[in-house]
């Protein structure tokens, strides 16, 4: 007779799994759960008690703290031997204190990916750039990012931890369209005066993220971005084109500057081709959404 209690079984397995924590489980995180759950037992932090169960539901463990509060962040010190930091810096200032806090508490040795955004290069004029290019931010929000990366850099060469860097640029998805925009009639610039951009539809970001857990050389950067090359008005055109909208009008920037929020002006200013080799070579990452145009065709089919 079998007096085995299975349940308890697959607990003690559970228990002995590696652990994983996720800074920042928001949707990218969210969409990362089902591809790692099986093989980590993952903490999720969150600072709001009510998304707890949704954590839970999906197959992690909530922690409630607050990178704001270093105080809070007692409970993660040395909780997991994997890291993915996916919380964005503050909104204010030249400095990630979030970052700071966390690695405060980081234990030595730790396994780590941050994502971080390609606006740390800021404007390349149009060039095809590769992440050998010197980063040089243009505005605070992408300096923020670069002390970022100094700091996880650094923690790691202390502490003798493994830090890979996802610079990644606008995510899309089904629910991550500019729909609202277009159907304000926000303007796009001209043709002549437009910026090249790029794109990673958000679970070809997750896949990446995972890829990056188990492959992501130390210290290493990986531009994490599709095969397009695209400049933002045409990518507006195409979302307008799928969903059946009008395409929003083309003004130059020095009227774009008076109808847009400094944000979006900021965004519209920089253009760069970004190439994602070292992705492919060395996470050996196959985009299923290569081509933003064929994505958000095959999105508009689902509506």
């Amino acid at each position: 007779m079998n007096n085995i209690d299975n349940s308890n079984f697959g607990a003690a397995r559970a228990f002995r799994r590696p652990r994983l924590l996720i800074l920042g489980c928001g949707d990218v995180g969210m969409r990362l759960l089902p591809l790692v759950r099986a093989r980590f037992r993952v903490f999720a932090v969150t600072s709001q008690p009510q998304r707890r169960a949704e954590l839970r539901a999906a197959g992690a463990v909530p922690v409630l703290a607050d990178l704001d509060q270093p105080a809070t962040l007692a409970r993660l010190a040395h909780l997991a031997e994997y890291v993915v930091h996916l919380a964005p810096p503050p909104s204010e200032g030249l400095l990630d204190k979030r970052t700071r806090n966390l690695c405060a508490i980081l234990p030595e040795g730790a396994r780590l990916v941050y994502v971080s955004t390609t606006g740390v290069y800021g404007d390349c004029a149009g060039a095809v750039i590769d992440e050998t290019r010197p980063v040089a931010p243009h505005n605070a929000r992408a300096r923020r990012r670069v002390d970022a990366e100094g700091v996880l850099r650094a923690w790691a060469r202390r502490s003798g931890a493994c830090v890979a860097i996802l610079r990644v640029p606008g995510i899309y998805a089904r629910d991550r369209l500019p729909l609202r925009r277009l159907e304000q009639g926000t303007p796009a610039l001209l043709a002549e005066e437009d910026v090249f951009t790029n794109h990673i539809h958000a679970d070809d970001l997750a896949r990446v993220i995972a890829r990056a857990l188990y492959k992501g050389r130390a210290g290493r950067i990986y531009n994490a971005v599709d095969d397009t090359q695209m400049k933002m008005a045409d990518y507006f055109d195409t979302v307008a084109d799928a969903f059946g909208l009008a395409r929003p009008p083309r003004v130059a920037r020095a009227q774009l500057a008076a109808s847009v929020s400094p944000m979006l002006l900021s965004f519209m200013s920089e253009s760069r081709r970004l190439r994602n080799t070292r992705l492919k070579r060395e996470l050996g990452v196959r985009l299923r959404y290569p081509d933003v145009s064929a994505a958000v065709a095959a999105m508009a089919l689902l509506k």
